[in-house]
């Protein structure tokens, strides 16, 4: 696994209409470590995944607006969601149901009533998973290793794509001076920020990746890749001064050690983006 554990609880999306169901499931997840985010609808949920990336879906399949099969199935295909894992629950328990589900791309199904922990593993199994398999950064939850591949793969394949890379200077300095927590903090920063000008800027279909610890990677169908990349530039460069502490803020830099042992001024972070047509 490149990097470290991220830091701090994992997100769960549960995408339930039943208030009674939605708020156990809440509660018990609220308690074992979990920021639980809840979507009555097929559409808030697609929405909040986009936006929120969370480690793991539960997915109740009859919805008031489109059901769970229609809901996974949009999840598969945006490059942004492809890669979260996605439990089924529902109150089908026939073969051809679990196929069905299992067939829209979700990882596992379980139907109703359930044992709450017996869920809970099957939960925390997937997260492992995906960690072991370096299919996301733990970090940040952004697709790493085979995703990106697979997504260079597909927009190679496409004209108008552009690929963006994203790389953070002066990072390092900034680490050692402040340790990894403070270091976590700048790259779950970035990819706040990506999402959030991606989603202004880009497309519905637009792919975000963490390949390297300062470095992320764009995918986008925008009409105007140029200025998501001076949106990003921009935002970042000036919303990350917030990292460093009052007396860094003051003196416009940090000092790091140099190779002798003196202490040489560092300026602070930023971001520096690169575009390219992809094909």
């Amino acid at each position: 696994m490149t990097g470290r554990l991220r830091q701090g609880k994992r997100i769960l999306l549960v995408v339930e209409d039943d208030p009674d169901t939605a708020n156990l499931l809440s509660m018990f997840f609220g308690g074992h470590e979990f920021i639980v985010d809840v979507a009555g609808r097929g559409e808030e949920a697609v929405t909040l995944a986009r936006r929120r990336l969370p480690d793991v879906i539960l997915l109740d399949i009859g919805l008031p607006d489109f059901d769970g099969y229609a809901v996974c199935e949009e999840l598969r295909q945006s490059p942004r969601t492809s890669h979260i894992p996605i439990i089924m629950l529902s109150e089908k328990t026939s073969l051809s149901d679990r196929v069905t589900g299992l067939g829209a791309g979700a990882q596992d199904y379980v139907t109703k009533p359930f044992d709450l922990e017996e869920l809970r593993l099957r939960v925390q199994n997937l997260v492992a998973r995906s960690l072991r398999e370096n299919l996301v950064d733990p970090r940040t939850n952004l697709p790493t290793g085979p995703w990106i591949d697979d997504q260079l793969k597909r927009v190679r394949e496409r004209a108008g794509w552009h690929a963006l890379q994203c790389r953070i200077e002066a990072y390092e300095p900034f680490l050692d001076q402040n340790g990894f927590v403070a270091g976590d903090d700048v790259l779950k920063f970035a990819a706040r920020l990506l999402r959030e000008a991606t989603d202004q800027l880009g497309t519905p279909e637009d792919f975000i990746g963490h390949p390297s610890t300062e470095t992320f990677l764009i995918l986008t169908g925008a009409a105007e890749p140029d200025a998501l990349a001076a949106r990003l530039r921009s935002r970042f460069n000036t919303e990350v001064v917030t990292h460093y502490n009052f007396v860094d803020r003051e003196r416009g830099y940090i000092l790091a050690n140099g190779p002798d042992g003196q202490a040489l001024p560092v300026p602070f972070m930023t971001l520096e983006v690169t575009t390219r047509a992809s094909n």
